[in-house]
């Protein structure tokens, strides 16, 4: 069984990663690989993140890289083996924090939740952080069709929204694509003309983003990390518009899959050490929140309601496998993307999916069904710098190996 389809939508965004299943990926790759630009950017920005990922930890941990590695893997395997236990205590400590926690069987439902809750508050506008698991449920699409404006405010996500444009990269959203690019799209939906260097395409986005936390009272956001022991929802985000998100809009709702606990704050703390130096080489995110409960009295900011949504869709399939299980310590740090040959030879659009490189090409199959994308565990080349480069030494290419011993098992 399969999860559902988000809602029809004209976006051309949602037929680049909802496509058609089964999902031949040929055309893409075909396109991909003759398209020089593409292929450079991607390879050329896939290249200085390894290179300043291996850098940062060796700087950092010494010898000690693999033993860190390894015991966050462990710490991700042992939640993953007592999930019911740590999601129960996360779900009670969020409750006395004064948090509504619900739980979603799949895509659909998880939707339907954000819109009721959006429609009982009576919201007309919505900020939204950058998540990969509200892209998995076509949330945007959902809140746009029950009439709630809503405008994504990474910059990467922003542009692509403007441009019609879909995510390649887990972490850098906009990765296949140019500053002048992102110049185009400002110019083409905001009617604003600039340059196209950084600095003036960030101050374009700042001044509507701005208006956008201003005039918005809901907030949408993923979850990095989901902590038992204190109900804390945690994002860990560079450009500060998570915490805006999280503390300008009267109503916050955390969409997490439900993969993401960890037992405490100390276990938090030792995979923080190594999502940032993973992800970006940066010894942490610059903004790093840490979110228990709604606005109390006598504060002056955050959200009056706060709401979790914790989702399976297909996530309790996977841990009952013990073949893929695994596959569910992912911490979303797009470590293995830049080390992949193929995904810097076709980036992630070739993917057809929301999770691209080695980590999309198993747990897509596995969340949305083998047979819906049959191609996408033979886009390896089983060189196994995904594990290696992984910081909870997940071993993909394993999991490769057994996708494509199943396949052969159905004929």
């Amino acid at each position: 069984m399969t999860a559902p389809l988000p809602p029809p939508s004209p976006r051309r965004a949602r037929e680049i990663l909802f496509p058609i299943v089964p999902y031949q990926a040929a055309p893409r790759i075909a396109a991909a690989l003759a398209d020089e630009r593409l292929r450079a950017a991607v390879a050329s920005a896939t290249t200085l993140k390894d290179r300043t990922r291996v850098e940062t930890l060796a700087r950092t941990f010494g010898p000690e890289v693999d033993a860190r590695r390894e015991a966050a893997g462990r710490l991700r395997r042992h939640v993953l083996d007592h999930l019911d236990h740590y999601l129960a205590r996360f779900a009670a400590a969020a409750t006395a924090n004064g948090t509504t926690v619900h739980v979603a069987r799949d895509a659909a439902e998880a939707r339907e939740i954000v819109v009721r809750i959006a429609r009982e508050a009576g919201v007309t506008r919505c900020v939204k952080a950058k998540s990969m698991v509200t892209e998995e449920i076509a949330l945007l699409d959902a809140l746009v069709a029950a009439g709630v404006d809503t405008v994504e405010t990474d910059l990467g996500e922003y542009v692509l929204q403007l441009a019609d444009d879909a995510p390649s990269h887990i972490v850098t959203p906009m990765i296949h694509k140019s500053r002048h690019d992102a110049a185009a799209a400002f110019s083409a939906a905001l009617g604003v003309e600039a340059p196209p260097e950084p600095e003036a395409l960030t101050r374009v986005a700042r001044a509507s983003l701005r208006e956008a936390f201003r005039r918005a009272d809901l907030g949408v956001t993923g979850a990095n990390f989901l902590v038992a022991d204190t109900g804390t929802v945690v994002l860990c985000t560079n450009e500060g518009n998570g915490r805006l998100t999280t503390t300008t809009p009267r109503v916050h709702v955390a969409v997490a899959g439900i993969e993401k606990v960890v037992p405490d704050l100390p276990a938090l703390a030792s995979l923080l050490e190594l999502l940032a130096r993973s992800s970006t080489g940066q010894p942490l995110t610059v903004y790093t929140s840490l979110l228990t409960g709604p606005r109390r009295a006598g504060e002056l900011d955050g959200p009056a309601e706060s709401h979790v949504v914790l989702l399976d869709n297909g996530r309790t399939r996977i841990l009952a496998d013990p073949r893929f299980r695994e596959a569910l310590a992912c911490i979303r740090c797009g470590a293995c993307l830049n080390a992949c040959p193929v995904y810097r030879a076709v980036g992630g659009h070739a993917y057809g999916s929301v999770y691209p490189g080695p980590i999309g090409a198993v747990v897509t199959p596995l969340l949305r069904g083998l047979d819906a994308y049959p191609d996408l565990p033979h886009l390896t080349t089983l060189c196994g710098a995904c594990q290696a480069a992984c910081p909870v030494d997940i071993d993909l290419p394993r999991m490769l190996v057994a996708l494509k011993e199943e396949q052969r098992a159905r004929g």
